[in-house]
């Protein structure tokens, strides 16, 4: 099959080089707003440049990835659907819910299949995890922790395009926390801190935050966040229950170092960016994608799932400005599709 693949930044270079090894892909078109950069990645990559996002669409291919600048997203994905043409497409949709629904709407009346880039749905400690509480390995779910936290800001530029840290970065602990336990949030209590770089009070975002999240069955979980984590790239997920306890992403990379005399020795290697971290979840997840496209497999992650995560971290924007609890029925809802 052949595919077009628009966005050739970091993470498109990197769908760039798994889709050009990819058995069932026969030819890779790239493209991006910055032509001289496209041509780049084709090269490394042994893909086809096209000279504008046009042409991939003019070309004849079979499925598009859309791994552009996130102010795209929502029009390329309509553009692909009302081309009848399956879509990838690296989270989010859009910065807001009426950008989100408008684009979740094109695709519903053509039919095509829209695929969201939640990787760690297909790393292989989360899905792990879900298989122990989904078993009933750990009896009743009492406590859940997500932490994720970045080693390095990002550049300023960046911050005012992003949506904040909630829909940037938390968006991925909501969306895993859903997944994981196969239950919905129903309500968040948010705060956030902005005593890093001056940048981020610039930009209205803050750099550090913490959420309380309740579930619909009254299981507890706290998700935090931060930009500045020097000691390196840190994604974890604990879940506690009246059984047993496990962890996600605790390994010999883990950017931590315990205080304890007989505790474990600080990772010589910590993890320096998410690239790193997640590389296999992100080739299986685009792997998934060509069986989708090929009719081949069910959707595993629709725009659906994209919206619900949205509408978390727009409750818990909502809840830092407010400071106060904000539950999930005073945010939209799907029926809206």
């Amino acid at each position: 099959m052949r595919i077009g693949l628009i966005g050739t930044g970091r993470i498109g270079t990197f769908h760039s080089g798994v889709l050009s090894r990819h058995p069932e892909v026969g030819s890779l078109v790239v493209a991006d707003a910055d032509p001289g950069r496209a041509a780049q990645v084709a090269e490394l990559t042994g893909a086809t440049a096209a000279p504008a996002v046009d042409d991939v669409f003019a070309w004849g291919v079979d499925a598009v990835v859309i791994a552009s600048a996130t102010s795209s997203h929502a029009e390329l994905i309509a553009r692909a659907a009302r081309a009848g043409l399956p879509t990838f497409c690296e989270k989010p949709i859009a910065l807001d819910l009426p950008g989100t629904l408008g684009a979740l709407r094109d695709v519903e009346a053509a039919g095509t299949q829209l695929q969201l880039g939640f990787m760690r749905r297909f790393d292989a400690g989360y899905r792990a995890a879900r298989d122990a509480v989904h078993s009933g390995r750990l009896g009743r779910l009492h406590t859940v922790r997500a932490i994720t936290s970045d080693p390095a800001p990002p550049p300023a530029a960046y911050l005012p395009l992003s949506g904040g840290l909630y829909r940037d970065c938390l968006v991925h602990d909501f969306d895993i926390l859903r997944w994981v336990t196969g239950r919905e949030i129903t309500e968040v209590y948010a705060t956030g801190a902005d005593g890093g770089p001056a940048m981020f009070r610039e930009a209205g975002d803050v750099d550090t935050a913490a959420v309380l999240l309740t579930l619909d069955d009254g299981t507890l979980a706290t998700a935090t966040a931060t930009r500045c984590n020097g000691a390196g790239y840190d994604v974890r997920m604990e879940l506690a229950g009246e059984r047993d306890q496990i962890a996600v992403g605790l390994d010999d990379r883990t950017p931590l170092t315990s205080t304890e005399p007989l505790g474990p020795p600080a990772a010589d290697k910590p993890w320096p960016g998410f690239l790193e971290r997640f590389a296999p979840a992100y080739e299986a997840e685009l792997n998934a994608f060509v069986h989708v496209a090929r009719g081949e497999l069910a959707n595993p992650c629709d725009g659906r799932e994209a919206l619900q995560a949205l509408r978390v971290a727009e409750a818990c924007e909502r809840s830092r400005r407010e400071r106060r609890p904000v539950r999930l029925d005073e945010v939209g809802d799907l029926v809206t599709i």
